[in-house]
């Protein structure tokens, strides 16, 4: 435990603190004082830290071109179907390897668990041609089973863990009542795992909404682009490059990861140390 009682001891540990806040907040500072400027001023040799003229202008350049409204549709629905796919699965995977023993559990898990140690790069080479040869390639689909590949084994995780932490004797209690194990699983272990659950959706929520390679590689045509090619693509190229207009896309497509951990922020940190402790 630190020692603050003296004044050295608590201007080190502030200026601490401060120097973190500022690289945590100073990037997001920049992104949205660089929306508001014009390109007058966010082109400037010495750039300022403060918008001398207040615009609304790239945030209307980045709703009405570069298909950004489709783009944020695209990565919601994708984002949204991959992290329930994810949730389910991760929830069988999980009870199974917390609750039951059989032959072969703990080396099934570690093989999916050593998913991870392989670059996503590296994964994609052999991912590519499966989903080519299914006729999924260019598809929400192929996009959504591909997000679930590297999304699915932390997942699994992370529910081992805390199914871990329940006591056996509630699923005893329900076998005793004559209860089979899928009503075991769905009406007493899942109800007290909601932080759980909501950790691991907000998770691979997050993990398909950041992506870029994947989405870049798998997905070619306009319809089907989310968010992270779209913003690459529309406002940064080798022709052009519209700073203003990709920090204002940047803002508005951040919004719902912020909206929905702004909500679920009790259950997610409950979830992600509900292991740490038994």
């Amino acid at each position: 435990m630190f020692d603050l009682s003296s004044r050295t001891a608590r201007f080190v540990f502030v200026a601490g603190l401060a120097l973190i806040g500022f690289f945590l907040f100073a990037p997001i500072y920049w992104l949205v004082v660089s929306a508001l400027k014009p390109n007058a001023e966010l082109y400037r040799v010495v750039p300022t830290a403060f918008p001398e003229t207040f615009t609304l202008q790239h945030f209307v350049t980045a709703l009405t071109r570069g298909g950004l409204p489709v783009q944020l549709k695209n990565s919601l629905v994708n984002s949204t179907a991959s992290a329930l796919i994810n949730t389910v699965l991760a929830v069988y995977a999980g009870c199974s390897f917390a609750k039951y023993r059989y032959a072969g559990r703990r080396g099934i898990m570690m093989v999916m668990l050593s998913a991870q140690m392989f670059p996503f790069g590296l994964l994609l080479i052999s991912l590519y041609p499966m989903l080519a040869a299914l006729g999924l390639i260019d598809t929400r689909l192929g996009l959504i089973l591909s997000y679930i590949v590297f999304s699915l084994p932390v997942s699994i995780y992370m529910l081992y863990s805390y199914f871990s932490q329940i006591p056996s004797e509630l699923i005893e209690a329900g076998r005793a009542d004559g209860a089979s194990e899928l009503r075991i699983l769905h009406t007493i272990v899942l109800p007290v795992s909601v932080p759980a659950l909501v950790t691991v959706f907000l998770y691979a929520f997050m993990w398909s909404w950041n992506d870029l390679l994947y989405a870049m590689t798998i997905v070619v045509s306009e319809s089907q682009r989310t968010i992270g090619p779209g913003l690459l693509l529309s406002y940064l190229n080798e022709v052009n490059s519209d700073w203003g207009a990709a920090m204002a896309a940047s803002l508005v497509a951040s919004l719902p990861v912020v909206v929905a951990f702004a909500f679920f922020q009790r259950q997610f940190v409950a979830g992600v140390t509900a292991g740490a402790v038994k």
